[in-house]
């Protein structure tokens, strides 16, 4: 005897529970979840389901049932068990301070921080030791991001020599180009 379909129908409330959580909520995965739920009232079969959301059938029985037992607060991602942070409050302060000075303010012979560095010298102040990765990862956390420096000879520049350039630059930009000749070098037969 083959399964009796479940009902996966929402009433008023809950469809409109669901529907501002896909709106409004600002974690992603509560709206992929609640997004879920939704095709479900719409009545799509789980299996089209998971293929559309690219998760498997046993999660979107799973996603719906959290609903069910704790609401929308049940498809939050919950905290994991695991090592805590060796970072405290006060290594967070000390690097978002060495962040916003230049390293020759702080007597390195450089001008922007790398990550071994800024490692280095964070280390030295607050004594905590990181490896590359969980600072990298700490200063994604944060919102910061990796781009190359931007190399700047200007300094090495002869600044009379670069404005009269410009100048010259301007005054050809504004008079029209010269030309050869006036005749075109392609003609019609007659």
């Amino acid at each position: 005897m083959p399964k009796k379909a479940r009902d996966y129908h929402l009433n008023e409330q809950e469809l409109a529970e669901i529907e501002t959580a896909i709106r409004r909520d600002k974690r992603p995965e509560v709206r992929q979840r609640c997004t879920t739920i939704h095709l479900l009232h719409l009545g799509h079969k789980p299996a089209e389901i998971a293929k559309m959301q690219a998760i498997s059938i046993p999660t979107v029985y799973s996603y719906y049932n959290r609903w069910r037992e704790a609401g929308i607060e049940g498809l939050a991602t919950k905290p994991r068990s695991g090592r805590p942070l060796k970072t405290g409050e006060e290594y967070w302060q000390a690097l978002e301070e060495t962040l916003e000075q230049d390293p020759q303010e702080l007597g390195y012979d450089c001008s922007s921080w790398t990550l071994e560095r800024l490692r280095l010298h964070l280390e030295k102040v607050t004594g905590t030791s990181l490896s590359m990765i969980n600072l990298h990862l700490l200063l994604k956390r944060l919102g910061y991001r990796y781009r190359r420096p931007k190399y700047d000879l200007s300094h090495l520049q002869d600044k009379g020599a670069k404005a009269q350039a410009e100048k010259l630059l301007e005054e050809l930009k504004k008079s029209p180009p010269e030309t050869l000749s006036s005749s075109s070098l392609w003609t019609k037969r007659r």
